[in-house]
């Protein structure tokens, strides 16, 4: 999992002698030039899917890059707007603020703020709790969501209601009123997508289908009564770079439920983004430092009025398989980007609205992987329903309360397996006194000396399995002694010490006793605390020491004197 073992630290210079060569220079430039003209159709896109400016989402993929070139741990970690970002921020209602732009730039910083600090908090470690089946649901419905948020755009029908299922099926009454036009040009930007991104071409299949999408959009414009909406149509585009505004104090509260989700899924995709590079390198990652990367992105971006970001696993790859090798290559796609906004206005503000839509669908599609569904309803009927109940609310709620859900479900399923994952064994000592692990009997038998060993984390949750497994006790389970072998369990709850405290009363109850072999003080004063050492009595606890087995021999050998007592 991204964040374990040995860390790779790459040390941070600003001494660009240190970092840039001239064997480098040439590949970098190569990548910096692909990712700087791919990242102006995506960087609308982006802002189409949020629902914002898009010219928002274009300056996020130019300053989110550039601010967090310096601080990521791998060089080849690429920052940018991310689908699953846009639509939190598409889901932020922060058109019913007074100013709704300025509202956009306070949650890019904010998000940028709490990055920083959870990654100087060492908040990687974080990623580890994540389950599996939580980010499968997340990512499918994230899949589902831009496909299904780009139909309206895609077809040139607005539709309405109050989710995107309910958008959809408005869009499906409405068959009529769909724009013939606008259809045209998205199926023409999708079918160049698909003939070409897996030619020499490349990434900039999309660079490609888009311009020729929107050229077919002007010539329809020219013959058809039915326009296709193109940028220009929606916001001025302005021929120089935006000028610094700060984020606005009193948005910050509004905004504050959705910088958290953002946080948690830039947490989650970022370690993911850079895993697949840390693998690609052989070097391990440090998803804290990452953390730190995304969070100086969104500060910069939210600044120079860009949206929201985060690790972009496209973005990654294609300067991956440019042949980058230095961080140099964000600096030049932000030149790259940069020349396009001061130089080629006039023509970006004719990029027509239903040929970034096909490129969404196309994006949204290939986030969605069946054999990943398939892989978690193999594991099991808890993980499915987390998977499927995760999906369901990311499509009809809005997501940054459904990414908060899927938090807590994530929590809920980390918990119900490990208490599911403890099991109680029984220790039998043989006649040459080996010890060997059997199923524990179903009941205590009399007169016997029973030795139980638990294994799993004994938390509160686990607490009614350990009760389950325990053998019965009955009228006839008399004169018996039951020893609980504690050794290697740092902690315990006071659940567990409640099960153990009935468990010695329905013992004592027939005439049996109950013994413990503890290793650790903690566990120790937990039965202290809970009661259990009074009502058994001290001598019945017995210390372990570093010699592996000594203690529960001792408290074997006094079981069977008192058993010859007795």
């Amino acid at each position: 999992m991204a964040g374990s073992g040995p860390r790779y630290r790459e040390r941070v210079s600003l001494d660009p002698r240190t970092r840039f060569s001239r064997k480098t220079l040439r590949r970098d430039l190569v990548a910096g030039v692909a990712l700087g003209v791919e990242s102006v159709p995506d960087g609308l896109a982006q802002g189409l899917l949020a629902g914002v400016n898009p010219l928002a989402g274009l300056y996020g993929h130019l300053f989110g890059m550039v601010g967090a070139a310096l601080f990521t741990s791998s060089a080849l970690m690429t920052v940018q707007v991310t689908g699953a970002m846009a639509l939190i921020v598409a889901d932020a209602q922060l058109q019913t603020r007074p100013d709704p732009d300025r509202a956009l730039f306070t949650l890019a910083v904010l998000s940028g703020v709490l990055l920083v600090v959870l990654g100087l908090l060492g908040g990687g470690r974080l990623v580890r709790f994540v389950p599996t089946a939580v980010m499968t649901g997340f990512v499918t419905a994230v899949g589902v969501n831009i496909v299904l948020g780009q139909l309206s755009n895609f077809t040139g029908y607005a539709s309405d209601g109050e989710n995107r299922i309910a958008k959809t099926v408005d869009l499906g009454r409405h068959l009529l009123e769909w724009n013939v036009p606008s259809l045209v040009v998205g199926a023409i930007t999708i079918l160049l997508i698909m003939l070409l991104q897996n030619t020499r071409v490349g990434a900039l299949s999309l660079v490609v289908a888009v311009v020729a999408g929107s050229v077919s959009a002007v010539l329809l414009n020219l013959w058809v009564p039915q326009p296709v909406v193109v940028l220009h149509d929606l916001v001025a585009v302005p021929g120089r770079l935006p000028i610094p505004v700060l984020p606005s104090v009193d948005d910050i509260l509004f905004v504050s439920i959705p910088a958290v989700s953002l946080t948690f899924v830039a947490l989650v995709q970022g370690a993911g983004v850079s895993s697949g590079i840390a693998a690609r390198e052989g070097r391990s990652v440090d998803v804290s430092r990452d953390l730190i990367g995304q969070g100086a992105g969104n500060v910069l971006s939210g600044i120079f009025r860009g949206m929201p970001v985060g690790g972009s696993s496209s973005g990654s790859s294609l300067v991956a398989t440019a042949g980058a090798r230095t961080r140099l290559v964000y600096f030049l796609a932000g030149g790259v980007m940069s020349l396009v906004i001061l130089f080629a206005s006039d023509l970006v503000a004719y990029i027509a609205m239903p040929a970034l839509a096909g490129l969404l669908i196309v994006v949204g599609v290939a986030a969605i992987k069946p054999s990943r569904v398939y892989s978690v309803v193999k594991s099991g009927p808890l993980p499915t329903v987390v998977m499927a109940v995760t999906f369901v609310l990311m499509l009809l709620i809005p997501l940054q309360f459904a990414v908060l859900s899927g938090v807590g479900l994530g929590i809920i399923l980390y918990v119900a397996q490990q208490s599911n994952r403890l099991r109680v064994r029984r220790v039998v000592f043989s006649t040459d006194g080996r010890m060997r692990e059997v199923e524990p009997p179903h009941g205590i038998p009399p007169r016997e000396i029973v030795v139980l060993q638990p294994y799993g984390s004994l938390f509160f949750a686990s607490a009614p399995t350990f009760e389950r497994q325990l053998p019965e006790i009955t009228a006839e389970s008399e004169s018996s002694v039951v020893i609980v072998r504690l050794r290697g369990t740092d902690d315990v709850g006071l659940a567990f010490v409640e099960v153990l405290r009935r468990y010695a009363r329905e013992l004592a109850a027939v005439g049996s006793s109950l013994k413990l072999v503890v290793s650790e003080p903690l566990v120790v004063r937990q039965l202290e605390a809970g009661g259990l050492a009074a009502d058994i009595g001290g001598q019945n606890i017995y210390r372990g020491t570093e010699w592996v087995g000594e203690a529960l021999r001792r408290a074997y050998d006094d079981a069977r004197e008192e058993r010859k007592r007795s």
